[in-house]
């Protein structure tokens, strides 16, 4: 496949950035994670700078390759992450426009790279337990409804891209937070801290400089792990109930 990639260059965050042009040849059984290190290879033998992007497991587990695809978190009709996405899902000749995250909290590192440690500032703020773990408990020996413990597995599935972030319009992290309150929220070792815990999550998600939530739902159309929105509204309510109790 012969392909026009049109990526986003920026030398820092304090630099004007813009989009070149680069011709690519590649298979369409290689990942899009692939293609860019073809084109890399290429611009290192000749003595260009490569192309700096976010990437590790390259198995849809961690959530670090954070690339905007033709205007879509992740590419266009995906849902999983960027690295399971592969070059056959586009046509012989096609032209690929290739972005960083764009949002407030998300500020650019370089290039493709984006500073996401607005997450861990949130996570920071509350997503642990105080309650002692322990080891291991025998099964059963704590009785949790099925249904919360679904949900609250789903939730936990969330990798932490920040899609949800880059598709919102508002550049909100919602999802994200909304998450990671559900999962410890619903079950029996999160309790104690289940009220402190999402007003200190809210809060430093404000305080990050994302934007606030409008439910406009592109959030969930991007999660590669197909987080509901069902989540924000139980962050809500928690919210909401936290808001009438002494802090």
């Amino acid at each position: 496949m012969k392909l026009t990639l049109r990526i986003w260059r920026q030398r820092s965050s304090g630099d004007k950035g813009g989009l070149v042009d680069y011709r690519v040849e590649v298979s369409p059984d290689a990942s899009f994670l692939e293609m860019l290190d073809v084109l890399n290879e290429r611009l290192a033998g000749a003595g260009e700078e490569p192309i700096a992007f976010d990437h590790d497991c390259r198995e849809g587990i961690c959530g670090a390759c954070s690339l905007v695809i033709d205007g879509a978190p992740h590419g266009p009709e995906q849902a999983t992450t960027t690295c399971q996405l592969h070059m056959r899902k586009f046509s012989d000749g096609d032209t690929i426009t290739v972005e960083p995250w764009r949002a407030k909290a998300f500020p650019v590192i370089k290039d493709l790279m984006v500073d996401r440690s607005a997450f861990d500032r949130i996570i920071q703020a509350g997503g642990y337990i105080t309650a002692p773990a322990g080891t291991a408990p025998e099964a059963h020996s704590i009785p949790v409804p099925k249904p919360d413990a679904d949900f609250a597995f789903q939730a936990a599935e969330c990798i932490g891209c920040g899609a949800c972030v880059a598709a919102c319009p508002n550049g909100s992290a919602m999802l994200f937070t909304a998450a990671k309150v559900t999962h410890l929220g619903l079950l029996p070792q999160g309790q104690p801290e289940r009220y402190s815990r999402v007003v200190d999550m809210v809060e430093a998600h404000d305080e990050s400089g994302f934007g606030g939530c409008t439910n406009t739902g592109e959030c969930t159309l991007a999660c590669p792990k197909e987080i509901p929105q069902d989540v924000i509204g139980r962050l809500n309510h928690d919210f909401l109930r936290a808001a009438r109790k002494p802090r």
